[in-house]
């Protein structure tokens, strides 16, 4: 007879924040769970470079608003490692231009700093399966916000729609006016499942990471404007 097979190791964490009350509230809601682990803590953008480097978190926790390296700068670094860890955002406000700016850069979620404890968790989990943690609506809030400071150019956006389907534009624009994929399939008249093959492949074909990214490059290329 054979055994259980043995649990998985669990998630390894980086808490990047500098301010050490916040550090040693993250890592005592995180080390609470025997899947998630704390391997690290950092005060800066250098050191949670540093430290990611070190010690290969699946995972950093990265603060925005950092003396020395803010946490976009550190976040644009760790996005464009091909092997680096997954991103979550961590901020005080929940419309913060520094946040706004991070998920451009790569960053794989967005989580407010007074979030209880079980709204982390949940968060923290989601991001490392590979999913994105930004609501819809938020995510269309933060865009429509800060899209005007964004420096990349929207012409050369505008070209790469030519890539896409007249479908994959219309799903592509309700998906930037906040709208979930069972919202999309009912306003198409087709199956949810259809929508979710329809955002892979305008994930693909555009290639970007996720639905939070697909969001931004609407904006960006003129496909819709704020206030659509």
């Amino acid at each position: 007879m054979t055994g259980p097979a043995p649990a998985p190791p669990p998630s390894r964490v980086l808490i990047c924040d500098d301010q050490e009350l916040i550090r040693m509230g993250l890592r005592m809601v995180i080390d609470s769970q025997p899947d998630l682990t704390v391997v690290g803590e950092a005060a800066d953008g250098h050191a949670a470079i540093a430290g990611v480097a070190a010690l290969e978190p699946d995972l950093v926790l990265m603060d925005v608003r950092m003396p020395g390296l803010d946490g976009l700068a550190a976040t644009e670094h760790l996005c464009a490692q091909p092997d680096g860890p997954r991103i979550l955002v961590v901020t005080t406000f929940d419309l913060d231009e520094y946040a706004y700016a991070a998920l451009r850069a790569g960053a794989n979620g967005f989580l407010v700093k007074d979030a209880p404890a079980e709204e982390i968790l949940v968060t923290v989990r989601a991001v490392l399966r590979g999913e994105v943690m930004v609501a819809p609506s938020l995510t269309r809030r933060l865009v429509e916000r800060f899209v005007l400071q964004s420096p990349t150019s929207v012409p050369a956006q505008r070209g790469r729609l030519a890539a896409l389907t007249d479908r994959e534009r219309e799903v592509l624009a309700l998906v930037a006016r906040g709208l979930a994929n069972g919202e999309i399939a009912g306003r198409l008249f087709v199956g949810e499942t259809t929508v979710k093959t329809h955002l892979g492949r305008i994930l693909t074909k555009l290639g970007l990471r996720d639905r939070i990214h697909a969001v931004i490059f609407a904006y960006e290329s003129g496909l819709i404007r704020a206030g659509d």
